[in-house]
């Protein structure tokens, strides 16, 4: 019984702790699909799309589309090819009808990992790294 008892008590432990890494990396993967989403909807529609990243409010999402939140713990900001680091304030990605986006690096962290979904310009990919 003893026995039992350590092992259901030292699988609650591992369990807790790998909990805020799946958030993390659940987080990471739906960025990246919003982004690769408003792409596929521009070309499909016909019409631009714009991606607002509000990290004051700690949203994000496609326009006229219902906002995700990004979890307690997680922090993000945008490497901007002109602007450098934005921290703070609504940062917007807009995908043109015709292909393409402007570039940039969104930056994902929390206290054990970092994750970066680089955004290329030419076909407007989403890449996770």
């Amino acid at each position: 019984m003893f026995l039992m008892g350590l092992m259901l008590s030292l699988a609650g432990v591992l369990f807790s702790s790998t909990l805020p890494s799946s958030k993390f990396s659940a987080t990471t993967r739906e960025v990246a699909a919003t982004i690769r989403h408003a792409r596929a909807l521009a070309q499909l529609r016909g019409e631009d799309q714009k991606v607002t990243i509000d990290m004051d409010a700690r949203k994000y999402g496609i326009d006229n589309a219902t906002a995700r939140e990004i979890p307690p713990g997680i922090s993000i900001k945008i490497i901007d090819p002109l602007l450098g680091d934005v921290a703070t304030g609504k940062y917007q990605f807009n995908f043109p009808s015709i292909g393409g986006v402007e570039g940039g690096t969104i930056v994902l962290w929390n206290s054990k990992k970092t994750a970066r979904i680089e955004i290329d310009p030419i076909v407007g990919s989403a890449v996770v790294k």
